[in-house]
């Protein structure tokens, strides 16, 4: 407990010592507004665009972009994840595809969405999707292939249907895999609708951003990115959260994927 209370202390030291060199550090070394205004005037900033500029719809818009991308992507990469995990012929057959699909820089994919689907959430969502799936699928799927199997052959020696082995040994066991996949996807997601928004978007964070600095206003861009940045830290905490909350309640044997 100790060790923790320092710890946190240490971070709240940082946090000051990070919003004091950015009030006063740019003063300091001459930087002008343009380049790197005072914490102050984007502190400034924040209000007249929370109270002019839409700032809480735009927030608002992003924040639902990214669950549903993080939520759809999270569950196909479970789905799939699961199914080339139980099936080694699937995954043979598959594998190349979906590597390919992951190599492919998905920031290319944004103006083909926004043809195809025009300036709406739908193509940030997509890009979520495809972002937030492989970390998450292949997480599943090397937790699947790694389940010992002395456990499934002592399940199997009590006449367990197939679906009673995976419910009661596998899935459990990749449960925190599960999770290590889920805490980077939360990241990922609000990259991948930023991006989108960047690319072809008339509203959320990234719009915004993008507005801003079309008129030069570097302390809006800096509103709109500590926007993003703290959606992304909550995002990720509802993660950490979930985790501790699920994998609290499992016996540590059912989680081990050795």
């Amino acid at each position: 407990m100790k060790n923790l209370n320092n710890s946190m202390l240490g971070s709240v030291a940082l946090l000051i010592l990070f919003l004091v060199l950015w009030q006063w550090g740019p003063g300091l070394l001459g930087m002008p507004e343009f380049v790197m205004p005072q914490l102050s005037r984007v502190a400034q900033e924040s209000v007249v665009m929370w109270q002019t500029g839409g700032l809480l719809q735009h927030t608002l818009i992003t924040a639902f972009e990214i669950i549903v991308g993080f939520g759809l992507g999270a569950l196909l990469g479970v789905a799939i994840g699961v199914s080339l995990g139980l099936s080694p012929a699937a995954e043979a057959m598959l594998s190349p595809y979906i590597l390919a699909l992951q190599i492919a820089p998905k920031v290319a994919f944004a103006p083909l969405f926004v043809m195809w689907l025009g300036y709406t959430i739908y193509p940030k969502i997509l890009i979520a999707i495809l972002i937030v799936f492989f970390p998450v699928m292949i997480n599943v799927l090397s937790a699947i292939r790694t389940v010992d199997p002395d456990m499934i052959n002592l399940v199997r020696t009590m006449n367990a249907s197939r679906w009673q082995i995976f419910r009661l040994v596998e899935f459990p066991s990749a449960m925190a895999a599960l999770f290590s996949g889920l805490r980077i996807a939360s990241t990922l997601a609000v990259i991948g609708v930023t991006v989108g928004e960047l690319v072809g978007g008339n509203q959320g964070l990234g719009f915004l951003l993008v507005d801003a600095e079309g008129q030069g206003n570097t302390a809006g861009v800096f509103v709109a990115i500590v926007m993003l940045t703290l959606i992304g830290v909550l995002a990720y905490g509802a993660v950490v959260w979930a985790e501790k909350r699920i994998l609290h309640y499992m016996p540590k044997a059912m989680l081990s994927t050795q």
